[in-house]
This record gives structure tokens, C-alpha cells and sequence, in this order.
């Protein structure tokens, strides 16, 4: 098991290419990395940046690197040279420690990035939940206020149809007060009309109206004598004047009322 095991690894591995152990930086990796002996990998720039610095110390495990060969500075693709004569020389148990010790490393990788990826996975799952019970806290909550403003909608068109009631109500009511009205402004004119007539009937003058009778001039006749009273005495003044001429009796001498004695 354990054979077939490395087998898919290295056959996943052959496909895995390794990333920068930096949390800051995740790079993929090619030409110059730098190797820890606790299995870890740094881009060239990092790598440069922590351990220049004595004791060097892992940036991913914070384990202490003192040796001499504890971090080691490597070319992820060597020449064909260095390939031929690197391992030239060794015991075969040796070499296959050697490639053992590097499968491993291959193997640890791999497997500290499948844990890192389920950890994002499930802090990614996690935030999903919050967001899931979020997301439904929230349409409760607008479903009870889509439920409420319906309620308040309801309320509101009865409100606006009993407003609509009184309105025609009062339209009504308003109709008929104008009836009413046109009907007592032309009430009104018909008895303006009417005063008027009367007032105009009661400035012609009347003779006895007030009990007195009207001076007129001496030589008007009275107001008591008709009009052929007016025409007797609208006589020119000569013959008034032969008209009230009379002669006194000429007194006989002979007869005398008054005897002498």
C-alpha cells in the first residue's frame, strides 16, 4: 500500500509544481530556491532575505537552522553535467536514500499544500455559512418588512377609499348648497326686481297723500275746483275786470229811507 501510495504521489508530483513556503508571497518556483532540512522551499528573494541572517530561522515552521547544511541554495533545473556526476560514486543504497529523502520532500509538499488548500477550503466553507445564515436573517428580515409595507399598503387604499366616499359625499352635498343657492339669488333678483317697481311707484306724488294741500300761486285756482273751475277763472284780466264791474242802484231821490223830520 505504502508503494502504491508513493507511486500516485510521484506520479502527482510529476504534474505539482512547488510554490514559495512564504504566507506573503506564494510564487511559483523556478530556477534559484532556496531548501530547508525541516522540507521547505523560498523563492530566491526571500530566501536571501531570512537567512542571511545568523541563526537562521524557517519563516514557515520557525525551526532553527544552524547547520551548515541545513539550508542549502539550489538550481531546481540542473545541467545534464551536474545530473551525470552528482550521485557518481555513491553506494546504490546510498543513492536510494539519497532519491528517498527527495521523494519525500516531494511528497511533504505536496501534502502541506493539500492541507493548506482544505484549510481554505474550509475557512471558505465557513465564511459560505455565515454568509448562507446572513443572506437569511436578511430576507426574514425584508420579508417582514415587504410584509409590513403590505399591510400598510392595505390600510392605506381603504383609507383612500373612504376618503373617496366622503369626497363624493361631500361633492354632493356641495351640488345640492349650489342648487340651493341659485335658486335664492334668483329669489333674491325677483325681489330686488320687485322693490324696485315699488320704490318707483311710490315717488309719483300724491295730493293727499300727507293731509296738506300744496300752496299755489293767487292766481291758480284751488285744488279743490276742477278743471272747468281752472278754464271760468283763466280769464285775461280785462275781463275779470268787466266781469266784477257792477253798478251800484242810483238812489231815487224821491224815496229816501230815511225821513226827515
Amino acid at each position: 500500500m505504502n508503494t502504491i501510495a508513493k507511486s500516485r504521489t510521484s506520479m502527482s508530483a510529476s504534474k505539482f509544481t512547488l510554490l514559495c513556503n512564504s504566507h506573503k508571497c506564494r510564487v511559483k518556483l523556478s530556477g534559484v530556491a532556496w531548501v530547508t532540512a525541516c522540507s521547505h522551499v523560498f523563492c530566491d528573494q526571500h530566501g536571501s532575505e531570512e537567512f542571511s541572517r545568523t541563526p537562521a530561522v524557517c519563516p514557515a515552521c520557525s525551526s532553527m537552522l544552524s547547520g551548515k547544511l541545513d539550508v542549502l541554495r539550489t538550481e531546481l533545473t540542473p545541467s545534464e553535467q551536474y545530473k551525470a556526476m552528482v550521485l557518481v560514486g555513491l553506494q546504490p543504497e546510498t543513492v536510494l536514500e539519497i532519491s528517498h529523502k527527495a521523494i519525500d520532500f516531494w511528497i511533504y509538499q505536496i501534502n502541506q499544500e493539500r492541507l493548506l488548500m482544505e484549510y481554505n477550503l474550509s475557512r471558505a466553507g465557513g465564511q459560505v455559512l455565515q454568509m448562507e445564515k446572513f443572506m437569511i436573517q436578511q430576507n426574514q428580515s425584508r420579508e417582514h418588512e415587504l410584509n409590513a409595507l403590505k399591510g400598510e399598503i392595505s390600510s392605506l387604499k381603504k383609507m383612500l377609499e373612504e376618503y373617496k366616499r366622503k369626497y363624493s359625499e361631500v361633492l354632493e352635498r356641495l351640488n345640492e348648497r349650489n342648487k340651493q343657492y341659485q335658486k335664492l339669488q334668483g329669489l333674491l333678483d325677483s325681489l330686488r326686481m320687485h322693490t324696485m317697481g315699488t320704490v318707483e311707484k311710490d315717488t309719483v306724488p300724491h295730493t293727499f297723500t300727507t293731509g296738506l294741500v300744496k300752496q299755489r300761486s293767487p292766481l291758480s285756482s284751488p285744488s279743490f275746483i276742477g278743471p272747468e273751475a281752472d278754464r271760468f277763472f283763466s280769464l285775461g284780466p280785462e275781463s275779470a275786470k268787466t266781469f266784477f264791474q257792477f253798478s251800484t242802484p242810483t238812489q231815487d231821490k224821491t224815496h229816501s229811507f230815511i225821513k226827515k223830520n
